[in-house]
């Protein structure tokens, strides 16, 4: 790095462009007009590749129309994931960890986030061993740094505040730590997040129990700011991480610090507590409204501020999942409308949180360093990062009673590229979609999950997910099949949806 860190760190603007824009609207409309099987496209443009087949069981005739008008936007680095700052102390984050990296790699340039309730309990510490428990060393950042230039993914590294209330950090630690953090991070450095949760410390038992308002955070945030800019000049603060509380604390922080020393609001959400007898597979998949009011809340918020929000630590069901449920095939399908509802509501971006081998939602499981799996929800995240970047589209899909969701990515490239979300246990759908614009080619993948000896897809199986036919191996190397060749007449496709499935269709303009 050159000894002049204003050439390390991005500028505001370098940081709002790239990361996605955010959208402020959300509107999928229904599609009305009965389908029939003379209505199917009659093979004017011929298919390319193998054959899609006939699902077995139960068909069902639905109709899916995307229209030109957008309705939010994926960009670089959309969805990324989120780990606690205690792995910093494992031998995890590294160049020569090439699993960890090739699995980054697949998800394409991403965005990791380095925070969770560990934040707070790590201090900086200058002439630290490494690999410490509740220490963070020059190594331990050092190597962190290495490993996600060698990703080409970027950090919002988040360093503690709560500590604070003990004297265990101070201002000036943190500023050091960042200063140390700007210098072996770069240009992949996209923000700085200090403290974690920040809205709870005022909680029983927590860092300032009884004696903890906005106001105290605001003036306590500000302190740790200053200094840090003081030593770093021009380095990007993001914040301010919060548990929950978006109307009560997330948006009025980011209207009382300005979008001149806050360049992203950042916030965390969770389905709800993993112990809890709602955590079950039909509930996950179940429309989120709650999800959807927080979204309307934040973007609302990042309007009037001018300033984006990214929902930087989330995941199925706190308190590590619901065992059963978030590491089950049902949160493949889950995490597709997640991430296509946050792009939707106006979301930067997503962070799944995780970590670890006993976790049960983490989306990518190691153990002393070393990667033990992709674990199924993965699986949805890869689908949805092969649907590509670009505008949303807004779709209108009739299907009955049929429990399905269908989404539209508008590319650079002029492609317009299609997810389809089947929830159904035993419905398989045979649709037509018309589109906006005349497909020139056309394929599809589907991601399903099918046991040995099993007929069909369960929702609880732990393994045995695929991508059109491809295992995702530790090493991040994936190989799927051929993808199936369809047919288009004029603006129009057809395709199958088997039941428990999800499909992306790429078109050519």
């Amino acid at each position: 790095m050159s000894p002049n860190v204003h050439s390390a760190v991005l500028s505001r603007r370098r940081l709002l462009q790239g990361i996605a824009a955010f959208s402020t609207s959300v509107l999928v409309s229904g599609c009305n007009k009965a389908l029939t099987v003379s209505s199917l496209p009659t093979s004017a443009q011929l298919a390319t590749g193998p054959q899609q087949p006939v699902p077995s069981g139960p068909v069902s005739q639905a109709s899916l129309s995307v229209s030109s008008t957008t309705v939010g936007n994926i960009g670089q680095g959309f969805a990324g994931l989120s780990y606690e700052k205690s792995a910093l102390c494992e031998p995890l984050f590294s160049a020569a960890n090439t699993d960890l990296v090739g699995l980054f790699k697949l998800l394409g340039p991403g965005v990791l986030r380095i925070g969770g309730n560990s934040v707070d309990q790590s201090v900086w510490v200058q002439g630290g061993a490494g690999r410490t428990a509740g220490q963070i060393a020059p190594s331990d950042v050092a190597a962190l740094a290495a490993c996600v230039i060698e990703a080409d993914w970027q950090c919002i590294y988040g360093i503690n505040l709560g500590g604070a209330a003990t004297g265990a950090t101070t201002p000036e630690l943190a500023a050091a730590e960042v200063a140390y953090a700007a210098q072996q991070f770069g240009p992949s450095l996209i923000g700085i997040e200090i403290g974690n949760e920040c809205d709870g410390y005022g909680a029983p038992s927590s860092y300032f129990a009884g004696n903890w308002s906005l106001a105290q955070f605001e003036a306590l945030w500000e302190q740790f700011r200053t200094a840090i800019q003081a030593k770093t000049p021009g380095v990007t603060i993001t914040g301010p991480a919060s548990g929950s509380h978006e109307s009560t604390w997330t948006v009025p922080f980011g209207q009382a610090v300005g979008s001149s020393d806050l360049a992203l609001l950042t916030q965390h959400y969770y389905r709800g507590n993993g112990q809890s007898s709602n955590a079950t597979a039909a509930n996950l998949l179940s429309p989120d409204s709650n999800l959807q009011n927080n979204l309307a809340i934040l973007s609302a918020g990042a309007k009037s501020s001018g300033i984006p929000f990214r929902m930087a630590e989330c995941n199925s069901y706190y308190g590590g999942g619901a065992t059963g449920v978030s590491d089950t095939y049902a949160s493949s399908l889950w995490v597709i409308d997640f991430l296509f509802n946050c792009a939707q509501g106006g979301a930067a971006g997503v962070n799944l949180h995780g970590g670890g081998n006993t976790s049960c939602y983490t989306p990518i499981a190691d153990s002393e360093g070393a990667v033990i799996e992709a674990r199924p929800v993965f699986y949805g995240m890869t689908l949805f990062t092969q649907a590509g970047q670009g505008k949303l589209c807004q779709t209108g899909l009739s299907a009955a009673q049929i429990d399905a969701t269908a989404y539209a990515v508008k590319t650079a490239s002029g492609g317009l590229n299609i997810v389809v979300v089947n929830k159904d246990p035993s419905q398989n759908l045979q649709l037509t979609a018309t589109l906006p614009q005349i497909a020139s080619s056309a394929k599809l993948l589907s991601m399903t999950q099918l046991s040995n000896g099993a007929s069909g897809p369960n929702l609880a199986a732990t393994s045995d997910v695929t991508i059109q036919g491809g295992t995702i191996n530790p090493d991040g190397s994936f190989s799927p099949s051929a993808a199936y060749g369809l047919s288009a007449d004029s603006s129009l496709l057809s395709f199958y949806v088997p039941a428990l499935s999800a499909v992306l269709i790429q078109t050519a303009a």
